[in-house]
């Protein structure tokens, strides 16, 4: 296998399963973390704690791969080309200049220019979705179909980019509300839903969250590549403060497994679907 950098964390199942963790990073370069207006605002948006959450992916033969990186100096969720993945509705970029709460994230002076979002790319934008390709690759040639699941979450409440709380479990597959999903067979998606709302906890398909630049680039269900996404509110794993109440010394909080318990649960049933899924395709 090829060396990754150490900031990119890989392991190599042979389950016909992939689990993507591309804000699960907090780790700022020496030379970089200057420029923000502090380090706890360039971490402050991670997908907190989710890789511990789905610990037992491993044990069940799945390949994962993980950028500890913040995705505050390059968001490896976003399309390149900086076209929104979310037209009309409030977001954030490749190298976002703005929190979730649209609070600026750089030192007046020191926003990145065309020449440094170059680098970012170069430097670790592009060997995660190197990686994050040579894997689908390897796979593939051992199985018919392969399942790329991409893990992530938010808090629960954040007026900037959703009205209201946001559902428990938001599942993505590219695809309109109410129409058939684009990423992947809907027979999947079908399976995904109903154990989320066989939880008991709130959930929606394709609602706010439907699917990030790697849901919907890696998608290729006619070769047998079908790829979702899951958003978590981060209430279900760890415990959230009020929205006004989110500062330095409140966030994040620590995972709390006994809390985590119920969703990981439905985590580990829904990871399990996806392996089923695959495996019986390539039956």
């Amino acid at each position: 296998m090829t060396n990754a950098p150490d900031w990119l964390q890989i392991h190599h199942g042979h389950a016909p399963l992939i689990v993507s963790f591309p804000h699960t990073g907090t780790e700022l370069p020496a030379s970089r973390v200057g420029h923000f207006v502090s380090p706890w605002l360039a971490r402050r948006d991670a997908d907190w704690w989710v890789h511990e959450l789905y610990t037992f992916a491993k044990a069940m033969g799945a390949t994962t791969v993980r950028t500890a990186i913040s995705r505050s100096l390059i968001d490896v969720n976003r399309d390149p080309s900086g076209v929104s993945l979310y037209p009309g509705q409030n977001t954030t970029g490749l190298c976002p200049l703005t929190t979730f709460d649209n609070q600026p994230l750089y030192r007046a002076g020191h926003e990145p220019d065309d020449a440094e979002i170059q680098y970012r790319r170069e430097t670790w934008f592009d060997p995660y979705h190197a990686a994050l390709a040579r894997e689908i690759a390897r796979l593939r040639a051992q199985h018919d179909t392969v399942v790329v699941y991409d893990a992530h979450s938010i808090r629960s409440l954040i007026p900037h980019l959703f009205d209201g709380e946001l559902p428990q479990f938001n599942i993505g597959s590219a695809g309109p509300s109410g129409a058939p999903d684009t990423s992947c067979d809907n027979a999947l998606t079908d399976v995904v839903e109903n154990l989320c709302a066989m939880s008991g906890m709130s959930h929606v398909r394709n609602g706010r969250f439907k699917g990030g630049w790697i849901t919907r680039h890696y998608s290729n269900t006619a070769n047998g590549v079908h790829t979702l996404q899951m958003e978590l509110g981060c209430r279900g794993y760890m415990h959230e403060p009020a929205p006004e109440d989110v500062d330095e010394h409140s966030w994040p909080t620590p995972y709390d497994p006994e809390h985590a318990s119920p969703v990981r649960n439905t985590l580990q049933q829904v990871l399990g679907a996806c392996l089923e899924f695959a495996t019986r395709r390539n039956a």
